[in-house]
């Protein structure tokens, strides 16, 4: 017997900025339900005034407690955590089925409009609900034409609040019309329990350490202020942040450039530094690449997240990153923060914390680096308890070389080998040892591995660094044909996987490519992953590419979100299928650590922050639990290492 369905839409006022606080602090300020939509299975859609002070009626108040009845909401968080601060409990997210992220493990968009638009559902989202969501649920400037309020009501413009109910009954209409198409395509029960497992992370949160963000923000504003008068003094511009100014000015001293991004400001100090006399420009390009560092909004961010218990909520989001359904980031965005190289980060931190800026600058001699290099340390773990963090290591290369069958690759990993000197040692028929016998090859190996392993050529490996390294470009292609010589299976497991998804989309019938199979269904090419996990690329077809040669096209997000089609190729494919088998290993480690009890509060790529009791566990049984092979993954040579720190930083 299948459970029943209560599908919802909320619509809601906070005088809370939501797209850059999040939902969690959303609620935290004057917030209100306006309109409750709703229906139970097929029933029809019913919506409930809040605003003008009706109830929830009897049976849909004991749904929402009853962990027998499905909840479904598009972007199932925020109606969840907006009912739980109404309802004054947490709501567990176990009875609660997110139609976005369904919707995102078929690879289709995360914004309801768009994915409704892609389906080519019955019911479509209706466009004046932006203007009608301005106006009721975000604060209004006071003018005297509207007596001076802050906030539009219902009464305020009765025809638009009629529009508003309808608008909201609209969008359970649509979400529940999605929902129907999606069930044709279930979600493996795994992925609920890891989407579950997400939401309680999310409703965990992290605790931030407020005074260094705050003395952090203030540092930076110090700092930007000085640093924008000496570029004044240095260049007497009425505005030296300006780059058609600054531009302008370089090329009446005979220096002309095409861009001042760091990368490009960064090479110019280099050449400026070695070539010319002009110590003014020189100054001046160092300055605007410390005026360049984005620390600050880092800090911003977190500062604007915190919510009344001191930690940030809801930084991750669910299969965010299209195709591979790995986690994305939200808010801070955990995902993309800068790395620590100094020593001293408990010294710097404590300086930072106590405003002693002045100290940082003449110690450090580039505060705004200093500042970016701190802001891993921001999150911190509650009292009594400390940060374990571990990492997968080298997981990609693991489950490229397991996936293809690289023999060598995966004896060296067993031995606990460097790869990056086991690479170059393959490629050059010699020992390498780092620091070591022909040690200076590892930097070649390196680079290569970054680089090659999903059939990256020359453009590739400059993207990684390879210029910045010490390499030159004219030695490039001897190490891509070096490494692809030293790793032929990986290289036929390239070729052999476009192979089978081009003829599965030719002829309908199923392939495999060891451990990965091949299937067509719903004009659709699935990609069946070792986990039994499921990639679609959408309405397939071959076509001609830029090349001239036929290339496997499908539909899917693109530039912008825009629904489109796009090609893909062997390299792409193989990288899809290396990375989404990496999450699943890292989505079932992070399960079983849930089981055992260890706090999860954050995640980043294939390292997991746990907040543990001081004492209690050690890296070791959390490094035990990652290198648990699933029964999937058989052979898979697995390992992880990590630390254990009052802050978390990388190690």
């Amino acid at each position: 017997m299948s459970r029943r369905v209560l599908s919802i839409d909320l619509e809601t006022y906070s005088n809370v900025d939501l797209p850059n606080c999040g939902v969690y602090r959303y609620v935290e300020g004057d917030f209100h339900i306006l309109l409750f939509a709703y229906a139970f299975d097929d029933e029809e859609t019913q919506c409930v005034d809040m605003a003008c002070g009706e109830q929830l009626p009897t049976d849909v108040m004991d749904a929402l407690q009853d962990d027998s009845i499905i909840k479904s909401a598009w972007n199932a968080q925020f109606e969840r955590t907006c009912l739980s601060k109404y309802l004054g409990t947490q709501l567990s997210p176990d009875s609660w089925q997110c139609t976005m992220v369904w919707a995102a493990s078929l690879s289709l968009p995360l914004k309801l409009a768009t994915a409704a638009q892609a389906l080519k559902t019955a019911q479509q989202k209706d466009a004046v609900g932006e203007r009608l969501i301005r106006y009721f649920s975000l604060p209004c400037k006071p003018t005297k034409a509207n007596g001076g309020r802050t906030r539009n009501l219902p009464e305020h413009a009765p025809d638009d609040w009629k529009l508003f109910k309808s608008y909201c009954i609209q969008d359970v209409e649509t979400e529940r019309d999605i929902r129907r198409r999606l069930e044709k395509f279930p979600l493996l029960p795994q992925e609920w329990d890891y989407y579950h497992m997400d939401q309680r992370i999310n409703d965990r949160g992290i605790l931030i350490d407020k005074e260094l963000v705050q003395q952090a923000i203030i540092c930076n504003m110090a700092m930007s202020e000085e640093m924008t008068k000496r570029a004044y003094a240095l260049t007497g511009l009425e505005n030296p942040n300006s780059v058609s100014q600054l531009k302008g000015w370089l090329e009446e001293r005979g220096i002309e450039v095409d861009s001042l991004g760091k990368k490009n400001v960064a090479s110019l100090i280099t050449d400026l530094d070695k070539h010319s006399a002009d110590g003014e420009a020189l100054d001046m390009m160092k300055l605007r690449l410390q005026m360049a560092k984005s620390s600050v909004k880092k800090y911003q961010a977190a500062e604007r997240y915190i919510c009344q218990d001191g930690r940030a909520h809801g930084l991750f989001q669910f299969s965010g990153a299209n195709r591979t359904q790995r986690w994305a980031g939200r808010g801070i965005q955990l995902q993309n923060l800068p790395q620590n190289h100094i020593s001293t980060l408990d010294e710097a931190r404590e300086l930072v914390k106590m405003g002693c800026f002045d100290m940082i600058e003449a110690l450090y001699g580039n505060t705004p680096d200093i500042l970016s290099q701190l802001i891993r340390t921001m999150l911190i773990p509650k009292d009594g308890c400390e940060f374990i963090v571990a990492d997968f290591s080298a997981i990609e290369a693991r489950v490229l070389a397991w996936l293809a069958g690289e023999q060598w690759r995966l004896d060296a990993f067993v031995r606990g080998e460097d790869i990056y000197c086991a690479s170059a040692s393959q490629m050059f028929g010699v020992p390498v040892v780092k620091h070591g016998i022909n040690g200076e090859l590892r930097q070649k190996g390196k680079v290569a591995e970054l680089a090659c392993g999903y059939g990256g050529g020359s453009g590739a490996l400059i993207s990684m660094g390879a210029l910045d390294m010490g390499l030159k470009e004219d030695e490039l292609p001897d190490i891509i044909s070096s490494w692809r010589d030293a790793n032929p299976e990986i290289v036929k497991f390239w070729y052999a996987v476009e192979k089978a998804a081009i003829e599965t989309v030719n002829d309908h019938t199923d392939k495999t490519v060891g451990r990965i199979g091949f299937q067509f269904s719903a004009n659709t090419l699935w990609i069946v992953l070792p986990s039994g996990r499921r990639l679609a690329y959408i309405k397939p077809k071959l076509q001609p590419n830029r090349f001239g040669r036929m290339a496997l096209t499908f539909e899917g997000l693109g530039a912008n979100n825009k629904w489109r089609r796009g090609e893909t190729y062997s390299g792409k494919l193989t990288e899809n299928i290396t990375q989404a088998t990496a999450r699943d290993l890292l989505a079932e480690a992070m399960r079983r650590m849930e089981l055992v009890g260890l706090g999860i509060v954050g995640h980043v790529h294939d390292e997991v922050i746990l907040e543990v009791p001081k004492g209690q566990y050690t890296v070791d049984d959390v490094c035990d639990i990652m290198n648990q092979n699933p029964a999937w993954a058989d052979g898979l040579p697995l390992s992880s290492a990590g630390y254990t720190g009052n802050y978390y930083f990388k190690d």
